[in-house]
């Protein structure tokens, strides 16, 4: 399921950006957007992981200079009968993680200085076991593609936005291309649906994630304690970070309030929160 899911994900993108491409360049536009979304996608699936881990600046760590982190991953990758994945630090005050890579065999696990500093090693376990289902899920591959393709259709929106103002709405061919205005609502909306389509698919993994982590675990409570310090700490400390790779993250790193919140990438935190200690008895009886 989780194969058709990433399939189906990468042919909605792939279809949104070959019509950007149309939208900027006519036939020759859509064709070479095409070729660009194929090498997009072998692109992602290989070389993924080193894209957003050089993006945050993160840094391999082995067990002497990370032994806590390192110790809890290696524990948890046994009980998920998982290989032990690639550990790194990102030097950042604002509290956060992410896993990526393409499978479970070429895995990593990143975490930020300020995470390290305001959690305790259970929350900390917590966090990491949330990660760690992401990787036995198969969701950091996907995760990774919407990053490389969020990026790629909000670069076209903004070119057939400039196209709009300055050739009013006609492509390279000398075709009409749409009216000005029908230029910039097409943009915006292209931009919408691959922001609700990323959307979609990530509130639902982050919602499968916070259960396997915490089953992972045995204390849904431990996720739970982390994910409120967390929360409070990305209102206070916002990461500069690429809004295309926020959902890549435990918490939304970008601070975002009212409408915009309606936005994220990631589910209402009280809900997520409140689904955890809701699994408590249930843990507790097994």
């Amino acid at each position: 399921m989780n194969g058709f899911k990433t399939a189906m994900f990468m042919t909605v993108l792939t279809l949104i950006l070959v019509f950007m491409g149309r939208a900027v360049g006519g036939p020759n536009g859509m064709a070479m957007a095409l070729v660009l979304a194929a090498v997009m996608n072998l692109g992602t699936y290989w070389f993924s992981d080193k894209i957003v881990l050089s993006m945050y600046g993160a840094r391999e760590v082995g067990p002497a200079e990370a032994p806590e982190l390192h110790g809890i991953v290696r524990e948890l990758a046994a009980r998920a009968r998982l290989p032990m994945p690639k550990v790194y630090i990102i030097e950042s005050d604002t509290p956060n993680a992410f896993a990526t890579g393409r499978n479970p065999e070429h895995a990593a696990v990143a975490a930020t200085t300020g995470i390290l500093r305001i959690l305790d090693r259970n929350e900390l376990m917590g966090v990491m076991a949330h990660e760690m289902t992401h990787v036995m899920n198969r969701d950091i591959l996907i995760g990774s593609i919407a990053a490389t393709f969020a990026g790629a259709i909000s670069w076209l929106a903004q070119m057939v936005q400039w196209g709009a103002f300055f050739g009013g709405g006609r492509n390279n061919d000398g075709e009409g291309g749409g009216s000005f205005i029908g230029s910039i609502l097409f943009s915006i909306v292209a931009t919408l649906a691959a922001m609700l389509v990323q959307m979609a698919i990530s509130r639902s993994r982050e919602y499968m994630a916070d259960e396997g982590g915490a089953r992972l675990t045995g204390h849904p409570r431990y996720l739970a304690n982390a994910l409120m310090k967390l929360e409070r700490g990305v209102q206070q400390v916002p990461m500069d970070a690429n809004p295309a790779t926020a959902h890549m993250f435990i918490v939304n790193p970008l601070r975002g309030d009212g409408v915009i919140s309606l936005f994220s990438t990631h589910p209402p935190m009280e809900d997520r929160i409140r689904r955890l200690y809701a699994m408590e008895s249930s843990i507790r009886r097994r």
